[in-house]
């Protein structure tokens, strides 16, 4: 049991129709704009922690669909292991590396998800707007379940994503301007076809499918909670799923706490770093970063992403590229995880602040993407 609530004036919509935005709230949002009246799913909390089993957990109890619409194709259960080299000076860190996904990275979680309710409401073709790993996670998704993908991707997206989404049969537009060009296509295109749109925080099954990595993690530690999780930004949608996992949990009455969600940006595109600290949203004029995946103007999900920093008492960290580069090397040859710059980041970020966390603190660094998703920069950073 299932259904959609608007975060934002909190109406509630059945899920057995399809929605984006709010209607509402939706209204007043205007490309160039963080979304509004992003809608979360929502679950029957009380008859979930009656029926979990913490000794044979059924984790489909947080699954808004049924298993049955999933296509065949192996999304999630990525390794988490700790890590001695990153323990040290009394902290416990864990690795999780969701660059091991089939497409390489954790967008993989919610492409299966729509691509499971396209399924159920019988569509052949999801569109979305991507710089790579989205469109990337879509096109393999949709190739497992032969449904059509069709995608929009700005020209400067690394070549080795788009040859990617090529070979696996996507229909793939280039658009000649950034993440919010493609993004504002994509809307166009959903609108003059009515097909069914993947893009983060747009559709709410794109939170629901990437909170499972807040779960995974959760079970393997033992069903314990780490204390702090990095993760790095770009539009907000997936430190908003992190949070969205162990919301859920604590709904349940599962856990007791909730993790404390560090929020790390690269300096060059910076727009919920900013947020964070002034409470006012400004875009980022021109975002330049070798992180790509993270490279945002106007990061869509901003006003989930601050909420979910400041209701787990987190914080944010900005990184330079050099850090980022640096950190991708230190990543891979002490722990032999090759991670792309925006995985990366995240352990930037760890790098900048793990002598001011207190000792004993157990940390989970989420590597979100493969770093052969682009060659081109960690070549670069050998040189």
């Amino acid at each position: 049991m299932a259904w959609y609530r608007c975060t934002l004036c909190g109406a509630e919509y059945s899920a057995a129709e399809t929605h984006y935005l709010c209607p509402l709230c939706g209204q007043d949002w205007h490309p160039g704009q963080p979304l509004k009246g992003v809608l979360e799913t929502v679950y029957d909390y009380e008859a979930i922690g009656r029926q979990f089993d913490p000794q044979n957990p059924d984790w489909s109890l947080f699954s808004p669909l049924d298993a049955s619409w999933f296509p065949a194709f192996p999304v999630g259960k990525t390794p988490l292991f700790r890590s001695d080299y990153f323990s040290q000076n009394g902290l416990d860190v864990w690795i999780k590396n969701d660059g091991l996904n089939p497409s390489g990275s954790l967008k993989d979680r919610a492409s299966i998800l729509m691509v499971a309710e396209a399924r159920r409401l019988g569509l052949q073709e999801i569109v979305c707007a991507s710089t790579g790993n989205a469109a990337s996670a879509l096109a393999a998704c949709c190739a497992a379940a032969q449904i059509t993908a069709t995608i929009f991707v700005p020209a400067s997206a690394p070549r080795a994503k788009r040859i990617q989404m090529k070979l696996c049969g996507a229909n793939v537009i280039e658009v000649d301007g950034d993440y919010d060009a493609a993004f504002d296509a994509s809307i166009q295109y959903t609108k003059q076809y009515g097909t069914l749109n993947r893009n983060t925080a747009y559709h709410p099954l794109t939170i629901e499918g990437k909170k499972t990595v807040a779960l995974e993690i959760y079970a393997q530690l033992g069903q314990r909670v780490p204390d702090f999780i990095f993760v790095p930004v770009g539009d907000g949608v997936i430190i908003s799923a992190v949070f969205k996992g162990f919301l859920d949990l604590l709904r349940a009455q599962l856990i007791q706490r909730l993790p404390h969600l560090v929020c790390v940006q690269a300096e060059g595109s910076d727009a919920i770093a900013q947020f964070l600290e002034s409470g006012e949203f400004h875009a980022v004029a021109q975002p330049s970063t070798i992180a790509d995946s993270i490279s945002v103007k106007v990061p869509s999900n901003a006003y989930l992403a601050r909420d979910a920093v400041v209701q787990t008492r987190g914080f944010s960290v900005r990184v330079s590229d050099k850090a980022i580069l640096a950190a991708q090397r230190e990543l891979a040859a002490k722990t032999g995880v090759f991670g792309e710059p925006a995985a990366a980041a995240a352990v930037a970020g760890f790098d900048v602040v793990k002598e001011k966390l207190p000792a004993g603190s157990s940390c989970v660094l989420l590597i979100t993407g493969h770093g052969l998703k682009d060659i081109d920069a960690a070549a670069n950073a050998l040189i």
